[in-house]
Protein backbone atom coordinates (compact mmCIF):
# COMPACT_ATOMS: atom_id res chain seq x y z
CA UNK A 1 0.00 0.00 0.00
CA UNK A 2 1.28 3.77 -1.00
CA UNK A 3 1.72 5.44 1.67
CA UNK A 4 1.40 9.67 1.39
CA UNK A 5 3.82 11.63 3.23
CA UNK A 6 2.68 14.31 5.52
CA UNK A 7 5.11 16.30 7.89
CA UNK A 8 3.91 13.95 10.44
CA UNK A 9 6.08 11.53 9.30
CA UNK A 10 8.87 13.17 8.22
CA UNK A 11 8.87 14.94 11.91
CA UNK A 12 8.40 11.21 13.56
CA UNK A 13 11.25 10.54 11.29
CA UNK A 14 14.13 13.21 12.15
CA UNK A 15 15.76 14.35 15.41
CA UNK A 16 16.83 17.24 17.12
CA UNK A 17 20.37 18.01 17.58
CA UNK A 18 21.81 17.10 20.95
CA UNK A 19 23.24 20.58 22.64
CA UNK A 20 26.58 18.70 23.16
CA UNK A 21 27.46 17.63 19.29
CA UNK A 22 30.08 18.49 17.11
CA UNK A 23 30.39 18.41 12.99
CA UNK A 24 31.38 14.54 12.84
CA UNK A 25 27.82 13.60 14.66
CA UNK A 26 26.10 15.24 11.59
CA UNK A 27 27.56 12.91 8.55
CA UNK A 28 30.34 13.68 6.10
CA UNK A 29 29.27 13.88 2.32
CA UNK A 30 31.39 13.39 -0.26
CA UNK A 31 29.88 15.47 -3.85
CA UNK A 32 31.21 14.01 -7.17
CA UNK A 33 29.57 16.82 -9.05
CA UNK A 34 30.05 19.04 -11.79
CA UNK A 35 31.95 19.79 -14.25
CA UNK A 36 33.35 22.62 -17.31
CA UNK A 37 30.16 24.74 -17.80
CA UNK A 38 28.25 22.80 -14.80
CA UNK A 39 29.56 24.36 -12.03
CA UNK A 40 26.04 25.53 -11.37
CA UNK A 41 24.85 21.85 -10.51
CA UNK A 42 27.46 21.37 -7.65
CA UNK A 43 26.88 24.57 -6.15
CA UNK A 44 23.11 24.06 -5.91
CA UNK A 45 24.00 20.65 -4.62
CA UNK A 46 26.45 21.08 -1.98
CA UNK A 47 24.06 24.29 -0.93
CA UNK A 48 21.15 21.69 -0.83
CA UNK A 49 23.72 19.53 1.45
CA UNK A 50 24.46 22.10 4.07
CA UNK A 51 20.90 23.33 4.44
CA UNK A 52 19.99 19.91 5.15
CA UNK A 53 22.22 19.89 7.93
CA UNK A 54 25.18 17.64 6.84
CA UNK A 55 28.18 18.09 9.20
CA UNK A 56 30.99 18.32 6.86
CA UNK A 57 30.96 17.99 3.06
CA UNK A 58 33.83 18.28 0.15
CA UNK A 59 33.91 18.48 -3.09
CA UNK A 60 35.15 16.03 -5.53
CA UNK A 61 35.38 18.33 -8.58
CA UNK A 62 37.83 18.72 -11.82
CA UNK A 63 40.83 21.09 -10.70
CA UNK A 64 39.17 23.93 -13.45
CA UNK A 65 36.50 23.72 -11.02
CA UNK A 66 38.01 24.35 -7.90
CA UNK A 67 38.32 28.32 -7.71
CA UNK A 68 34.43 28.83 -8.50
CA UNK A 69 33.31 26.27 -6.49
CA UNK A 70 35.47 27.96 -3.30
CA UNK A 71 34.18 31.39 -3.98
CA UNK A 72 30.46 30.44 -4.23
CA UNK A 73 30.15 27.77 -1.41
CA UNK A 74 33.35 28.82 0.76
CA UNK A 75 31.68 26.43 3.59
CA UNK A 76 32.92 23.25 1.57
CA UNK A 77 36.29 21.60 1.15
CA UNK A 78 37.28 21.36 -1.94
CA UNK A 79 39.59 17.48 -3.95
CA UNK A 80 40.34 17.09 -7.06
CA UNK A 81 38.69 14.46 -8.34
CA UNK A 82 41.09 12.30 -9.20
CA UNK A 83 42.17 12.11 -6.02
CA UNK A 84 39.63 10.77 -4.39
CA UNK A 85 39.47 6.84 -3.36
CA UNK A 86 36.10 4.76 -1.89
CA UNK A 87 38.80 4.04 1.34
CA UNK A 88 38.79 7.72 2.22
CA UNK A 89 35.95 7.35 5.08
CA UNK A 90 32.70 9.62 3.76
CA UNK A 91 29.67 8.74 5.31
CA UNK A 92 27.66 9.52 2.11
CA UNK A 93 28.56 9.99 -1.50
CA UNK A 94 26.41 11.57 -4.03
CA UNK A 95 27.56 11.28 -7.07
CA UNK A 96 26.08 12.77 -10.58
CA UNK A 97 24.86 16.26 -10.65
CA UNK A 98 26.59 18.15 -13.53
CA UNK A 99 29.29 15.30 -14.04
CA UNK A 100 28.43 15.68 -18.39
CA UNK A 101 29.80 12.22 -19.88
CA UNK A 102 33.59 11.09 -19.06
CA UNK A 103 35.04 8.03 -19.14
CA UNK A 104 37.31 9.05 -16.23
CA UNK A 105 33.88 9.65 -14.23
CA UNK A 106 32.40 6.72 -14.99
CA UNK A 107 35.76 4.43 -13.42
CA UNK A 108 35.48 6.47 -10.49
CA UNK A 109 31.65 5.18 -10.25
CA UNK A 110 32.55 1.49 -10.70
CA UNK A 111 35.44 2.17 -8.12
CA UNK A 112 32.52 3.10 -5.39
CA UNK A 113 30.25 0.15 -6.64
CA UNK A 114 33.06 -2.34 -5.53
CA UNK A 115 34.67 -1.14 -2.98
CA UNK A 116 32.48 1.19 -1.07
CA UNK A 117 30.18 -0.34 1.72
CA UNK A 118 29.20 3.28 2.64
CA UNK A 119 25.93 4.90 0.96
CA UNK A 120 25.76 6.64 -2.39
CA UNK A 121 23.20 8.33 -3.53
CA UNK A 122 23.17 8.29 -7.86
CA UNK A 123 21.50 11.06 -9.68
CA UNK A 124 21.42 12.86 -13.22
CA UNK A 125 24.59 11.33 -14.95
CA UNK A 126 25.89 9.10 -12.24
CA UNK A 127 22.57 7.34 -13.29
CA UNK A 128 23.28 7.92 -17.08
CA UNK A 129 26.56 6.67 -16.70
CA UNK A 130 25.42 3.11 -15.13
CA UNK A 131 23.55 2.76 -18.58
CA UNK A 132 25.88 4.44 -20.82
CA UNK A 133 29.13 1.81 -20.07
CA UNK A 134 27.30 -0.94 -18.94
CA UNK A 135 27.64 -1.09 -15.03
CA UNK A 136 23.68 -2.54 -14.36
CA UNK A 137 25.12 -5.66 -13.01
CA UNK A 138 27.53 -3.83 -11.01
CA UNK A 139 24.94 -1.42 -9.55
CA UNK A 140 22.77 -4.69 -8.64
CA UNK A 141 25.77 -6.55 -6.76
CA UNK A 142 26.89 -3.35 -5.03
CA UNK A 143 27.81 -3.45 -1.48
CA UNK A 144 26.79 0.19 -0.45
CA UNK A 145 23.29 1.26 0.69
CA UNK A 146 22.51 3.11 -2.53
CA UNK A 147 19.49 6.23 -3.44
CA UNK A 148 18.40 6.63 -7.20
CA UNK A 149 16.93 9.77 -8.24
CA UNK A 150 16.30 9.56 -11.82
CA UNK A 151 13.50 11.33 -13.78
CA UNK A 152 10.93 9.16 -15.52
CA UNK A 153 13.35 9.46 -18.72
CA UNK A 154 16.67 7.88 -16.71
CA UNK A 155 14.23 5.49 -15.11
CA UNK A 156 13.24 3.90 -18.59
CA UNK A 157 17.00 3.99 -19.13
CA UNK A 158 17.21 1.89 -15.84
CA UNK A 159 14.59 -0.30 -16.53
CA UNK A 160 15.76 -0.92 -20.34
CA UNK A 161 12.60 0.19 -21.52
CA UNK A 162 11.63 2.96 -23.95
CA UNK A 163 9.31 5.06 -22.84
CA UNK A 164 8.68 5.44 -19.11
CA UNK A 165 4.70 6.42 -18.40
CA UNK A 166 3.76 4.58 -14.61
CA UNK A 167 5.64 6.66 -11.68
CA UNK A 168 5.31 4.20 -9.03
CA UNK A 169 5.39 1.34 -11.09
CA UNK A 170 9.12 2.32 -12.29
CA UNK A 171 10.22 3.40 -8.71
CA UNK A 172 8.85 0.08 -7.70
CA UNK A 173 10.44 -1.77 -10.54
CA UNK A 174 13.93 -0.44 -10.10
CA UNK A 175 13.98 -0.99 -6.31
CA UNK A 176 13.31 -4.89 -6.89
CA UNK A 177 15.62 -4.92 -10.17
CA UNK A 178 19.01 -3.06 -8.48
CA UNK A 179 18.43 -3.76 -4.72
CA UNK A 180 17.90 -0.29 -4.47
CA UNK A 181 15.97 2.84 -2.79
CA UNK A 182 14.38 4.67 -6.21
CA UNK A 183 13.13 8.16 -6.37
CA UNK A 184 10.99 8.77 -9.37
CA UNK A 185 10.77 12.25 -9.91
CA UNK A 186 8.31 14.43 -11.32
CA UNK A 187 4.40 15.31 -9.60
CA UNK A 188 3.69 13.02 -6.37
CA UNK A 189 7.75 11.86 -6.47
CA UNK A 190 7.75 8.00 -5.28
CA UNK A 191 9.97 6.75 -2.95
CA UNK A 192 9.84 3.23 -3.47
CA UNK A 193 11.90 0.59 -0.80
CA UNK A 194 13.40 -3.03 -1.84
CA UNK A 195 11.41 -4.46 0.39
CA UNK A 196 8.19 -3.45 -0.92
CA UNK A 197 7.31 -0.09 0.71
CA UNK A 198 6.47 2.92 -1.12
CA UNK A 199 5.65 7.09 -0.32
CA UNK A 200 4.23 9.29 -2.62
CA UNK A 201 5.35 13.03 -2.07
CA UNK A 202 2.44 15.69 -1.08
CA UNK A 203 4.79 18.61 -1.21
CA UNK A 204 5.79 21.05 -4.73
CA UNK A 205 4.25 22.42 -7.55
CA UNK A 206 4.91 23.13 -10.95
CA UNK A 207 7.18 26.35 -10.39
CA UNK A 208 9.75 23.59 -9.44
CA UNK A 209 10.00 22.53 -13.21
CA UNK A 210 13.25 24.74 -13.87
CA UNK A 211 16.81 23.47 -14.10
CA UNK A 212 18.65 22.83 -10.62
CA UNK A 213 15.92 22.09 -9.07
CA UNK A 214 16.84 17.75 -8.82
CA UNK A 215 20.38 18.89 -7.85
CA UNK A 216 19.44 20.47 -4.93
CA UNK A 217 17.17 17.40 -3.98
CA UNK A 218 20.60 15.33 -4.13
CA UNK A 219 22.10 17.59 -1.81
CA UNK A 220 19.38 17.00 1.09
CA UNK A 221 19.12 13.38 0.25
CA UNK A 222 22.85 13.36 0.80
CA UNK A 223 23.09 15.17 4.48
CA UNK A 224 20.33 12.70 5.52
CA UNK A 225 21.40 9.81 4.34
CA UNK A 226 24.76 10.82 5.61
CA UNK A 227 23.25 11.74 9.12
CA UNK A 228 22.31 7.90 9.80
CA UNK A 229 18.74 7.93 8.28
CA UNK A 230 17.43 4.60 6.95
CA UNK A 231 17.34 4.99 2.87
CA UNK A 232 13.71 4.75 2.66
CA UNK A 233 13.40 7.76 5.55
CA UNK A 234 16.13 9.47 4.23
CA UNK A 235 15.24 9.83 0.50
CA UNK A 236 10.97 9.99 1.27
CA UNK A 237 11.69 13.38 3.79
CA UNK A 238 14.24 14.53 1.78
CA UNK A 239 11.41 14.67 -1.07
CA UNK A 240 9.07 16.09 0.72
CA UNK A 241 11.41 19.01 2.66
CA UNK A 242 12.64 19.86 -1.13
CA UNK A 243 9.00 19.86 -2.32
CA UNK A 244 7.95 22.21 0.83
CA UNK A 245 10.71 25.08 -0.37
CA UNK A 246 8.88 25.08 -3.12
CA UNK A 247 6.09 25.63 -1.76
CA UNK A 248 7.62 28.74 0.40
CA UNK A 249 8.74 29.51 -3.12
CA UNK A 250 6.06 29.76 -4.90
CA UNK A 251 4.42 31.67 -2.00
CA UNK A 252 6.84 34.14 -1.90
CA UNK A 253 8.02 34.68 -5.50
CA UNK A 254 4.78 32.89 -7.72
CA UNK A 255 5.70 29.83 -9.30
CA UNK A 256 7.22 31.69 -12.73
CA UNK A 257 9.52 33.50 -11.17
CA UNK A 258 10.93 31.22 -8.56
CA UNK A 259 14.25 29.31 -9.88
CA UNK A 260 16.62 26.20 -8.37
CA UNK A 261 19.06 28.89 -6.47
CA UNK A 262 16.01 30.16 -4.24
CA UNK A 263 15.22 26.29 -2.29
CA UNK A 264 18.22 25.50 -0.12
CA UNK A 265 17.70 28.91 2.34
CA UNK A 266 13.90 27.54 1.79
CA UNK A 267 14.44 24.35 2.70
CA UNK A 268 16.82 25.07 6.00
CA UNK A 269 13.31 26.81 6.67
CA UNK A 270 10.96 23.81 6.25
CA UNK A 271 13.23 21.93 8.19
CA UNK A 272 13.19 24.07 11.32
CA UNK A 273 9.55 24.50 10.56
CA UNK A 274 8.98 20.28 10.83
CA UNK A 275 11.23 19.93 14.08
CA UNK A 276 9.93 22.14 15.60
CA UNK A 277 6.36 22.40 15.06
CA UNK A 278 4.28 20.91 18.12
CA UNK A 279 2.77 17.34 17.09
CA UNK A 280 -0.83 17.41 16.90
Amino acid sequence: MTEKMTAEIVKSILKKRDRDSAKWDYGSVLLMAGSPGMAGAAVLCGKGALRAGAGLTRYAAPPELIPILQTAVPDIMCRERGAISPSDGYDCAAIGPGLGDHREDAQIIYRFLHEYDGRIVLDADGINDIVRYGMQEDLRSSCADIIVTPHMGEAARLLGIQRAEDREKCAVGIAEMYGVTAVVKGPGTITASPDGRVRMNTTGNPGMAAGGTGDVLTGITAALFAQGYSAFDAASSAVFIHGMAGDRCAARLGEAGMCASDLPVEAALALKYIIESEKE
